[in-house]
């Protein structure tokens, strides 16, 4: 093979091996945990193909854009490595690349880091589309959480204080779910409404959609999307703001940090793990690139709000949610 296509330090058949069994474990997974408990009706087998053959192509396209765009600008990078998961989340924790040369400069930084999302994008909308002209609408007889619901940290800190109360008192408690059947609810973010808004028209209330499982690939795109653009650290996000803000974007990425507790609280306490994830492993600090005096060019400070832009459309409150039918 023409050494122009790998690198010395490029292992392609561990990166095929990592994706081969990745689209394995997403099926497995979808199949079992989303697909009506690992029923193989063809019904089963096909959406869960759907759902994992999509998942890949997003997030294959995501590092794609990375690699493609770092090879232009002549950064020596890793071939993509997808990262099974079985029978847990999605069946995957996403894939990565690992850059392993310098960036000569800003106006590199920002196609690199902008590259992923971007790409990710491009892929996920039209699935998304299609995947919501396909899908179902069906009762929903609850309220999906918000502010202050059921899976904030406020919420889960008073009913543990009550728990407390309670055990202290010797009160009984009634048992959680009661026996009474439980959804999954996938939050919603400003591109999926618009999409549904455009695809489907409005949805009566006390309705919602059945999502098809490409619906449900896009959806998670959607999310790796979502939090690859937070502008912490080395982050999609972080790329960005350092190219643009140099080593004040430390400041950014800890304001950022303080705006995902707050959806800890409020929101989600689900977002406690990215949190955690981005401040204490990630880190708020960014490698400087060779040439930080070259000016950034106009285009790339519009890439970059385009950029952040397609975050404020992704953000999530409340991620994945699971209500108990009445």
């Amino acid at each position: 093979m023409p050494s122009t296509v790998f690198r010395p330090a490029d292992k392609p058949l561990l990166n095929l091996t990592l994706f081969v069994l990745t689209l394995g474990t997403t099926f497995g997974t979808f199949l079992v945990m989303w697909s009506g408990g690992g029923a193989t009706t063809l019904s089963a087998v096909g959406g869960s193909l759907t759902f994992s053959l999509s998942l890949v192509l997003i997030l294959g396209s995501h590092e794609m854009g990375h690699y493609v765009l770092a090879r232009l600008h002549k950064v020596d990078t890793s071939l993509p490595y997808f990262i099974p998961l079985p029978l847990l989340g999605v069946g995957t924790l996403g894939a990565v690349i690992r850059i392993r040369g310098r960036i000569p400069d800003r106006n590199a930084l920002v196609d690199i880091g902008a590259a992923g999302p971007l790409a990710g994008l491009v892929v996920a909308i039209p699935l998304l589309a299609f995947g919501l002209a396909h899908s179902k609408i069906v009762d929903l007889p609850v309220q999906p959480p918000g502010f202050l619901g059921e899976s904030s940290l406020w919420s889960l800190a008073h009913r543990g204080v009550e728990y407390l109360i309670a055990k202290w008192s010797g009160v009984r408690l009634p048992e959680i779910g009661g026996g009474r059947a439980e959804v999954y609810i996938f939050g919603d973010n400003l591109l999926i409404r618009a999409l549904r808004y455009l695809v489907i028209g409005p949805i009566p209330a006390g309705k919602d959609i059945q999502e098809h499982p490409m619906v449900i690939a896009g959806w998670f795109g959607l999310l790796v999307t979502m939090l690859n653009l937070v502008p912490i650290g080395q982050l999609d996000g972080g790329h960005l703001t350092h190219a643009l803000f140099g080593d004040r974007a430390r400041m950014i990425g800890k304001l950022m940090a303080l705006s995902m507790l707050g959806l800890c609280i409020f929101y989600s306490a689900g977002w406690l793990l990215w949190l955690i994830v981005t401040s204490k492993f990630i880190g708020f600090r960014h490698p400087p690139v060779v040439d930080y005096q070259a000016p950034l060019s106009p285009g790339r400070k519009l890439t970059c709000a385009i950029c952040f832009v397609g975050l404020l459309l992704c953000v999530i409150p409340v991620p994945l949610s699971v209500v108990t039918l009445p």
